[in-house]
């Protein structure tokens, strides 16, 4: 069985500490892309002397996301994916998620590899589903190398191969996850 969670908000890590709330607040005005992810993740994790306060997290995404800015394009489509500070979405999550992912970045890749395969947002395609988990699964991902041993092992998406699925059952219990190692036994012992 193929178990699908979307992954959830990508945390900052701060050298020091948080960042100071006035130089961040006055550079993410001047339209410093950084800055302006910087304070929606303070508002978003009411950190840095904010408050939480999803909806103003939201505006600030907003605004990084429109200049590219991949973390914060992520951002935006959990918070649509989920309701947090703006009305639950799922079309506008598949949006930013795909901008994301197009720019490499894994979470991103496997986020929209749940949509496609749940039919949230988007049609269900099983073949989109397994093209994007392979994106994020090539980057190490081992859920998503998980999850593409069992859409090989049950023909979802790609044509069934039980070789190329205990590869990533392989693959998968090699970056530490345990159904994958289960998986990868059964398919050694021949089920």
């Amino acid at each position: 069985m193929l178990a699908l969670l979307s992954l959830g908000i990508v945390q900052a890590v701060w050298a020091d500490d948080v960042p100071d709330l006035q130089k961040t607040l006055q550079s993410a005005r001047q339209g410093n892309a950084a800055a302006q992810f910087n304070l929606g993740l303070m508002y978003d994790k009411g950190q840095g002397g904010v408050r939480q306060d999803h909806a103003e997290a939201f505006k600030w995404y907003s605004q990084a996301a429109k200049q590219g800015f991949v973390l914060a394009q992520y951002n935006l489509g959990v918070m649509y994916d989920r309701g947090l500070g703006v009305r639950k979405d799922y079309a506008q999550a598949v949006k930013w998620y795909r901008q994301a992912a197009q720019q490499g970045f894994a979470q991103a890749q496997y986020n929209l590899g749940v949509m496609y395969y749940d039919g949230l947002g988007v049609r269900k395609d099983y073949s989109q589903a397994a093209k994007w988990m392979r994106q994020t699964a090539q980057q190490g991902n081992a859920r998503a190398q998980y999850n593409l041993g069992v859409m090989y092992a049950e023909g979802q998406g790609v044509r069934q191969n039980l070789k190329v699925a205990k590869e990533w059952f392989g693959m998968a219990c090699n970056n530490g996850n345990q159904s994958g190692c289960e998986n990868y036994r059964r398919l050694q012992s021949g089920y």
